[in-house]
Order: C-alpha cells, then sequence, then structure tokens
C-alpha cells in the first residue's frame, strides 16, 4: 500500500512538471471518511422484536420489512408468500425473504388473514432495499385481534432495540 501511495506521488510530480501545475495540494492524502447512512424508523409504525413493521388502517394493515432488516440482509433477490387468504397466529411465519446472503423468514407482528400480496415485488424485490416503508411492503392483512398491537413497539423503542 505504502509503495502505491509512492508510485502515485511521483507520477503526480512528472504529471505537474509536464503541465506546470502546482503540487502542493496534491501530495495530501486524506483517508476517506464513510458515514452510515441514517436508519429510517418512521413514528407511524409500530415494529416487532423480529424486525417487521405494521401500518395500521382501520382493521387492516400493511406488514414489511424495517430499514435496519433490509441493511443487515443485503441485496435482496427473491421473495416468497404462499399464505395468501389464510389466518395465521402472532409470530407465525407466512414467507420468506430471500437475499444474496441468506434466506430470513417473515413473521407476521399481530395474527390475521393474509388479504394481499404486494405483486411489484415479484419481478422487483430489490423494492424492499429502495423504500421499505413505501412501495416495499410485503402483505396486508387483516388483523384478527387489535389488541396485539400493544405489544408491539414504537418508533423510540425500535430504535433502542436496533442500538443494543
Amino acid at each position: 500500500m505504502r509503495l502505491f501511495f509512492l508510485s502515485l506521488k511521483i507520477n503526480i510530480d512528472l504529471l505537474s512538471r509536464l503541465f506546470e501545475i502546482p503540487t502542493k495540494k496534491y501530495h495530501k492524502f486524506e483517508p476517506l471518511i464513510q458515514t452510515k447512512k441514517q436508519m429510517q424508523i418512521p413514528d407511524n409504525l409500530k415494529y416487532s422484536k423480529d424486525h417487521e413493521w405494521i401500518k395500521v388502517e382501520g382493521e387492516e394493515a400493511l406488514i414489511g420489512v424495517t430499514d435496519f432488516a433490509q441493511k443487515e440482509l443485503g441485496d435482496i433477490v427473491f421473495v416468497e408468500v404462499e399464505t395468501l387468504d389464510e389466518t395465521l397466529d402472532k409470530e407465525e411465519v407466512f414467507g420468506t425473504v430471500e437475499a444474496v446472503k441468506t434466506v430470513s423468514d417473515l413473521l407476521l407482528p399481530v395474527g390475521g388473514t393474509i388479504l394481499e400480496l404486494n405483486e411489484k415485488l415479484e419481478g422487483t424485490p430489490e423494492l424492499i432495499n429502495k423504500d421499505p416503508y413505501g412501495e416495499g411492503w410485503i402483505v396486508k392483512i387483516k388483523i384478527s385481534d387489535a389488541s396485539e398491537l400493544d405489544d408491539l413497539l414504537d418508533a423510540a423503542a425500535y430504535k433502542e432495540l436496533t442500538e443494543a
């Protein structure tokens, strides 16, 4: 690595002489500072400890995976949900998400009947990576027991969970 920087410096010196460019500003090599993109945790959602989110709309709800989960999974390449029209219990597997590195089960944060699948994910599963709380939603359910929502985390509690 040191040899590379020495070689680079020599090449810059040669170029600067050929083109009469002052070299002082080119000799300083500063390391790149990578900043971690701020994780999104919308306040209007509830969260499970398994990193699913739920957006309640009356007796129905949209469910997807959190920004934290999609970052941990990496590039998502396939989503499988074979539970359409089935009634499942809280924390029961409703599908799987496949990333380049791994396959992960999707768990319902509350019990309910799977009403609809996000058909966009069939051709573009990477929507989960690009927009986990918008176009990357996975299923729509009819909630069986609204009291189960009380067991879920709000945004502040979920943030604390992910930072632990």
